[in-house]
């Protein structure tokens, strides 16, 4: 046995051939420290690492659930991705009798703009991770799905309008919130805002949940 093994662990056989076995209290600390690591180690990595779903039809851009097991970097481009969508009125309740509709789709396009460039600046060796890329994949959905059909369809012709009829004298004492519900398909506009905002806001849920869950 060696020296250092013989300060940790003795291990004797007298004479009369009784067995004397004691543990020194160096080697207890060290099995401990190891036993500790290990549970610090499964509390904040692989519990961080766990498992994931998210159901495209929460979110409206399809109906199937992806499964993923988010690490650090999944972690930081979603956080990037809750942080704008949580100050911009896009991943935000929309108060249809104070926000401006104007207002609304300029804090979309902005969204749109800044989301892609997210999605840009991560490297391509993470984008081989195939659950990066579920996330990435999952964000251009969003872009693309999400927003982009409702600001095509929408944006160029309402603002056309807004800045039209927002000028003219009989509106002068008016506030912008007042002109927009005279828009001839403001009924139309708003159900498809509502429908839009909602799958937002459940985008905005499902990345909080993937940088805070246990």
């Amino acid at each position: 046995m060696s020296d250092k093994a013989e300060k940790l662990l003795n291990f004797t056989i007298d004479e009369k051939f009784n067995i004397n076995f004691s543990i020194n209290s160096e080697f207890i600390l060290y099995v401990l420290a190891l036993i500790v690591a290990y549970a610090l180690y499964q509390i904040f990595i692989l519990r961080k690492f766990k498992s994931f779903e998210i159901d495209e039809a929460e979110i409206g851009i399809g109906n199937q659930k992806i499964k993923l097991r988010p690490n650090l970097v999944d972690m930081q481009i979603a956080y990037k991705i809750w942080v704008e969508l949580s100050t911009r009125k896009i991943g935000l309740p929309i108060d249809y009798d104070n926000d401006v509709i104007v207002e609304v789709y300029s804090s979309w396009y902005g969204f749109f703009s800044v989301a892609r460039e997210l999605v840009k600046d991560v490297p391509v060796s993470n984008f081989r991770r195939k659950d990066t890329e579920k996330i990435i994949n999952l964000s251009i959905e969003v872009l693309n799905k999400g927003i982009r059909p409702h600001l095509t369809k929408w944006q160029a012709r309402y603002r056309r309008w807004y800045e039209r009829v927002s000028v003219l004298p009989e509106n002068e004492s008016k506030t912008p919130q007042e002109i927009q519900c005279n828009y001839p398909y403001y009924e139309e506009l708003v159900a498809d805002l509502r429908t839009v905002n909602a799958c937002l806001i459940q985008y905005r849920i499902k990345m909080h949940q993937i940088i805070s869950k246990a």
